[in-house]
């Protein structure tokens, strides 16, 4: 317990293995009738981070977290606050640095293992509004995220924090890391890679001398990325401490309120090590659902707006799966 048992149907029979599972939906998903208002939260260290919000004056709040090289617009993401703004939740859908469409100023971008630009939105939710009821979701590096800040501020957690949601979430960076090399995930490794070298491209070109970009040529495996790229401009040591660091399943045992993790076993993107059945298994607040297929952020259902993630999320969010 509690280790919950799956209702996901599985996904429309052309989507009949994970990487379809994954790709379709990122690709021909269309969520229509979301209309954020943006905010721009100016940050301790004077840099900034966009926020898109569906507001209704309700007293409850849903706080959601993108995935890496993802953003407030992405169709998991519209789909899932739709589904909460119909359900009467406000919406803070937040966009990490430099994924607004906008690069950020500091000397750092964002990382898996970056919560404190959660915990100040979180403040600055709770200045605009007396919320009542917060929910917390992510998907994918927003998920790790989510779960590794309940685990760090487990004890001092501010009380109006009632739950937690991940979806397809890499909670252990080092063996997720380790699976984008496999010659099967070369699609998904290309597409990140291409993006994220765009970005500390302009990162170098924002602070000479502090990145040096030769070493693209030494990149063999993702972790060699992390190592000459994505731990230095993030502040950690090398790739090791990185994984070290931000891995959420390092910090989850201390989480104070109910969560949901749910990861796909046929995720092409997650090791068995990112859905850790023997913490949920002795931890009364883990809930872990581990479907046979859904795929990375996938889990369509066939003749349904909505995906089960959303619809699972919302479920939790509102209790009725406490008791499985």
């Amino acid at each position: 317990m509690p280790v919950i048992h799956t209702a996901y149907p599985g996904a429309p029979a052309y989507q009949y293995n994970g990487h379809l599972q994954t790709i379709i939906p990122s690709l021909t998903r269309r969520v229509e009738g979301v209309a954020y208002d943006r905010e721009r939260l100016t940050l301790s260290d004077d840099d900034f981070v966009d926020l898109d919000w569906l507001r209704q004056a309700n007293d409850k709040l849903l706080i959601l977290t993108h995935g890496l090289e993802g953003d407030s617009h992405r169709q998991y993401i519209m789909g899932t606050a739709k589904l909460f703004a119909q359900a009467n939740y406000d919406v803070l859908a937040w966009n990490c640095r430099s994924c607004s469409g906008t690069m950020n100023k500091a000397f750092r971008l964002y990382n898996h293992g970056e919560i404190g630009d959660l915990g100040e939105v979180i403040q600055h939710a709770l200045r605009v509004h007396s919320y009542r009821e917060i929910v917390l979701m992510g998907y994918s590096m927003g998920g790790n995220i989510i779960l590794k800040y309940l685990g760090v501020h487990g004890a001092t957690l501010h009380p109006s924090i009632k739950r937690g949601i991940a979806v397809s979430s890499p909670t252990d960076l080092g063996a997720s890391a380790r699976l984008l090399d496999r010659p099967g995930n070369r699609f998904y490794r290309n597409r990140f890679m291409k993006k994220l070298v765009r970005k500390v491209a302009q990162k170098a070109n924002q602070f000479p001398g502090r990145l040096d970009m030769a070493n693209l040529r030494r990149v063999r495996q993702w972790r060699d990325f992390d190592n000459f790229f994505s731990a230095p401009v993030n502040g950690y040591r090398d790739a090791d401490d990185f994984y070290e660091q931000a891995s959420a399943v390092r910090f989850m045992p201390a989480i104070p309120v109910p969560v949901l993790l749910l990861n796909a076993q046929n995720d092409p993107l997650l090791s068995p090590e990112c859905s850790p059945a023997d913490l949920a298994e002795t931890h009364p607040m883990i809930f872990l659902e581990t479907p046979t297929s859904g795929g990375h952020v996938g889990f369509m259902v066939s003749r349904d707006l909505h995906t089960y993630a959303e619809r699972r999320a919302l479920a939790f969010a509102q209790g009725s799966l406490d008791q499985q």
